[in-house]
């Protein structure tokens, strides 16, 4: 039979070392949590070194990508819940069968103001589907931007929204299937503020962005 020795307690580690090894340990997972976890999966950004890494970005795509899986699956819902009225309906006997009157025909709309003006710049933005792309404006708070954006066709998704100095995420608004949208743009804080879109039509679409206002420069991510 084998007996095997017992450690001398000299041997074993000690109470505080222990707790100095557990302390450190925490300390570590604390510190990876906040400057590289945080900002990848979810955007936040206490210290800004994600940022630096370019983990904050990609978390805000995430949660960006997250939020429009869930509003897809509402329009999806709510889409089929009206089909399945709609086929519950009763129809009418022929002889009582109503024409449906002929639509009125709407005069061609003049061209606005915004579609008017001199665009300061243009940018051209191809989308694959399910590809995004987004393009900021660097504006000083209170400074508005005038814009309009529109698709060669298919419908996008898109967030407009902001960044800047200990602001991850401040949103101006967001839509599911858009072909276009114009108006200004007023800067809540100095930072990046812009739109992100999305394709979720199923074909190729490009998306024409004309900007122009009281703005330095323009940034532009994929």
């Amino acid at each position: 039979m084998f007996n095997a020795e017992r450690p001398a307690p000299s041997d074993l580690p000690s109470t505080g070392r222990l707790l100095k090894s557990t302390g450190i340990a925490a300390v570590i997972a604390s510190a990876l949590l906040v400057t590289t976890v945080l900002p990848a999966e979810y955007g936040v950004d206490p210290t800004g070194v994600g940022s630096l890494l370019g983990l904050t970005e990609m978390g805000r795509i995430k949660m960006q990508l997250a939020e429009e899986a869930k509003a897809d699956a509402a329009a999806e819902t709510a889409g089929s819940s009206a089909v399945a009225a709609t086929a519950d309906e009763p129809s009418l006997p022929a002889d009582r069968a109503e024409a449906s009157p002929s639509p009125a025909v709407q005069p061609t709309p003049a061209p606005s103001a915004l579609q008017a003006q001199a665009w300061a710049d243009t940018t051209t933005v191809n989308l694959a589907p399910d590809d995004g792309y987004e393009v900021k404006l660097v504006m000083e708070k209170g400074a508005t931007a005038r814009f309009e954006w529109f698709t060669n066709g298919p419908k996008v998704n898109y967030d407009t929204h902001g960044d800047g100095a200990g602001i991850n995420y401040h949103g101006y608004g967001k839509g599911t299937n858009v072909d276009r949208q114009e108006g200004e743009l007023t800067a809540a804080f100095t930072g990046s503020h812009g739109w992100f879109w999305r394709n979720r039509s199923g074909q190729p679409v490009t998306i024409t962005l004309r900007t122009s206002g009281d703005y330095t420069d323009m940034k532009q991510y994929d």
